[in-house]
């Protein structure tokens, strides 16, 4: 499969794919800059496009410079982030502006080392970063190019549970030696994976290179391993969501009264935490330095931070 011809002519036929489907995102635009792509890419992470894109706008609107970011209360961030998930992301994000600003006069790094060194921003993210803002060529791997990956060339219905030094070794080899066309091949395979190549129905009708892919010539057989998604109903993860969703809509709230008022809300379902669970909870996110508490009245209050 991996032949210069063969390779040659996935590069032709998927770029050119991405050139005339790709999406009209707008930090693919020109003008978008490189903090508006760093901005993506942490909100991105384990969020999809359509829920990213209103969040993205109202963001980049109101903080347009990281410098804009960092001088903004917590508080505030936390609560433009809404319901993204994993508002951590948002923290570091902040803290990744203040870097930029205070020691890159308030510009992102253009190199992945370098992206690397901001807090919040790690392998992927930084070599996204390099390649879509500053046309340097890295390797980046993420969910949709993986899966892209294994069905083209090794023939597996999915990728293994976790990057693996096969699965890089695979990407590396498979980048375009153009910078130019290198960064175009990594955001047209991962475009590939996330509209046509997907996971549960992949739309090989669709494919430009279905004819060559290693999958499909195998006869399509099933994954090496059931994938099993996120639970969310009774964790830990929807406590803290439900305790993070109240804090943003009503600022302090007195603790005891978060669990009933959390409830009322509609965001724990039919879950009721046990004093054990709500009390790791509230405790992760003032650890987090997501919420903050305050016992100097009669009663303990949780609000936001700063």
């Amino acid at each position: 499969m991996s032949t210069p011809v063969i390779t040659a002519t996935l590069h032709r036929r998927i770029n050119g794919w991405f050139e005339s489907e790709g999406r009209a995102l707008p930090w693919r635009e020109p003008e978008c800059g490189a903090w508006g792509v760093l901005v993506s890419e942490i909100m991105l992470q384990q969020t999809p496009v359509v829920r990213v894109l209103p969040v993205w706008t109202a963001w980049m609107e109101r903080w347009p410079t990281p410098r804009d970011l960092a001088a903004e209360p917590p508080a505030e961030v936390i609560r433009a982030w809404g319901r993204l998930g994993y508002p951590r992301r948002a923290l570091r994000l902040q803290a990744a502006a203040a870097q930029i600003a205070g020691r890159h006069g308030n510009m992102v790094p253009d190199t992945a080392p370098e992206l690397l060194a901001l807090p919040g921003v790690g392998t992927y993210t930084a070599a996204a970063v390099a390649c879509f803002a500053f046309g340097r060529p890295e390797v980046v791997v993420d969910t949709n190019i993986r899966r892209v990956h294994a069905r083209l060339v090794s023939g597996r219905a999915l990728p293994e549970k976790s990057l693996t030094a096969a699965e890089m070794d695979l990407a590396r080899d498979l980048m375009p030696g153009e910078p130019d066309e290198a960064c175009r091949w990594n955001a047209s395979v991962m475009e590939l994976g996330a509209l046509i190549c997907t996971a549960r129905s992949p739309r090989c009708g669709q494919c430009p290179v279905a004819e060559v892919c290693a999958w499909r010539e195998a006869g399509m057989p099933e994954p090496h391993y059931r994938p099993t998604g996120q639970a969310w109903a009774g964790t830990d993860r929807q406590v803290r969501g439900a305790i993070m969703a109240l804090l943003r809509d009503a600022g302090r709230v007195p603790l005891g009264e978060i669990p009933e008022r959390a409830a009322a809300a509609g965001t724990l379902g039919a879950h009721r935490p046990d004093s054990a669970q709500f009390e790791r909870c509230v405790a992760g996110l003032l650890a987090d330095g997501l919420a903050s508490r305050d016992d100097e009245g009669p009663e303990p209050l949780l609000s936001l931070p700063g």
